[in-house]
This record gives structure tokens, sequence and C-alpha cells, in this order.
């Protein structure tokens, strides 16, 4: 059974730093995508960025260029998400996502994924 698990967020002040960590289990896919979103309540689901195995990272968000990380860690099946200069409008339930079946590319639509992490919730105060 595939399965993604979070952890790392919490509270943070405004310009600190926090590091999600997404690990999955079950997948038979070699190569699959993997992406990281966040949503606030009463707003849709926002694409951070996406990762295909044993590739570069894609950021969909210009908000967080510069500022987030991701990173994949395929021995570990561990998708990072290290995200420095946060700000309160980071705050957030951060999901990461998978796709079993292997497509490519990689897109940032909630859709293509199949797979989903419980959340995590990061708020950053002021």
């Amino acid at each position: 059974q595939v399965q993604l698990l979070e952890s790392g967020g919490g509270s943070v002040q405004a310009g600190g730093s926090l590091r999600l960590s997404c690990a999955a289990s079950g997948y038979t896919a070699l190569r699959y995508c993997m992406a990281w979103f966040r949503q606030v309540p009463g707003k849709e689901r926002e694409g951070i960025g996406t990762m295909y195995s044993g590739s570069t990272p894609t950021y969909n968000t210009d908000s967080v260029k510069g500022r987030f990380t991701i990173s994949r860690d395929s021995a570990k099946n561990t998708l990072y998400l290290q995200m420095n200069s946060l700000k309160p409008e980071d705050t957030a339930t951060y999901y990461c996502a998978a796709d079993s079946g292997g497509r490519w590319p990689c897109t940032s639509r909630h859709t293509f994924y199949n797979s989903w992490g419980q959340g995590t919730q990061v708020t950053v105060s002021s």
C-alpha cells in the first residue's frame, strides 16, 4: 500500500527556518513524481514545486523561489522541503504528494497526484 508520511511542521517566527520531510513507502515504480503543496483554509491548494526521481526540482510558486528548496533522497524514498526566511504568508498546511504511476513530466496540478500525505501545519508569526 502506497503511503506518504510527513513530518517537520511547527511554529516559527518570521525569518526562521523549517524543514519538512515526506517519507514514501509501498511504491513499485522505480521513478515517480513527488511534489509539495500548501493550502490555507478557504483557498485552493497551491503547488510549491515538484521533483522527479533523479532529476532537479521545479518550483511552481514565485513567492518561494530563493527561499524554499526541494530535495529528494531516492535511497530513503524521502522528499524534503527546506524553508528559509519564512514569512507570515507562508502559514498553511503543507502536503506532499506522489504519483505512483511513474508518469513524467511532473505537473503542479493536484489532480495529477494519487497519493497524499496527512498534511503538516506550518505557522509563521510576525
